[in-house]
Order: structure tokens, then sequence, then C-alpha cells
């Protein structure tokens, strides 16, 4: 039988994980503000994420087609066989990454804080 101490400790652990899941996934400091897409490892677009428009950058299968809107960002279209980065979806944390490897295109978020100290691909 549960007691009323039981329900207490319950109670706090609950709150604890949703505290915990707010701070690492919906605090300000993890949103990005900003687009940066690459073509063939060179940056050919850094776009704030403060209004809506489509990007369209070529690369050696044709063209990417890439949609930002307010806050977030995504692949929208791509020549690449086995859609991978347009299966992403939208990206709207700092440091989320759409890779398009046959094509050569890449999108990836940056905000006011990185959440990795390096990263290498």
């Amino acid at each position: 039988m549960l007691k009323a101490g039981d329900f207490a400790v319950l109670a706090a652990g609950t709150a604890a994980v949703a505290a915990l899941a707010w701070w690492a996934w919906l605090a300000p400091s993890a949103l990005a503000d900003t687009a940066l897409v690459r073509a063939a490892g060179k940056v050919v677009h850094s776009v704030p994420l403060n209004r809506a428009q489509i990007l369209v950058v070529s690369g050696p299968l044709g063209p990417t087609r890439i949609e930002i809107a307010p806050g977030r960002a995504r692949v929208q279209a791509d020549p690449s066989p086995r859609q991978l980065c347009v299966r992403q979806g939208w990206l709207v944390r700092a440091g989320d990454a759409a890779l398009c490897l046959p094509n050569q295109v890449s999108l990836e978020l940056r905000g006011r804080q990185s959440p990795y100290d390096t990263l290498g691909y």
C-alpha cells in the first residue's frame, strides 16, 4: 500500500523530470536563431530564423530546396535517392543538422549557445 510519503516522493520526482526536460529541450538558450547552409563544404547562406523564406542551393545532383519558417528550418526537397535529409523534418534546436550527403548540401541551426564543444562530420 502506498502512503502519503510515497505520493510526495512520486510528485517530487515527476516535478524534477518535468523541470529537467524543459531545461534541456525548451529553454531559450537551446533554441536556434540562425540557419547555416553549406554546399560542397562552403557556406552559401547564413540567414536568421525570424521570417519565412525558401532557399534553393545547387549541388552535383541538382537543386535542394530549404524552407525557413520563424524559429525553424527544414530541407523541403532534395534530389538525393534516399531522401534522408528531407525525412529529418523541422529542425528547431541549436546544433540540429540535416545532411544531404549525395548532393553535398547541409543545413545546420545555430543559436546563442552551442550545445557541444566541437563536432566533426
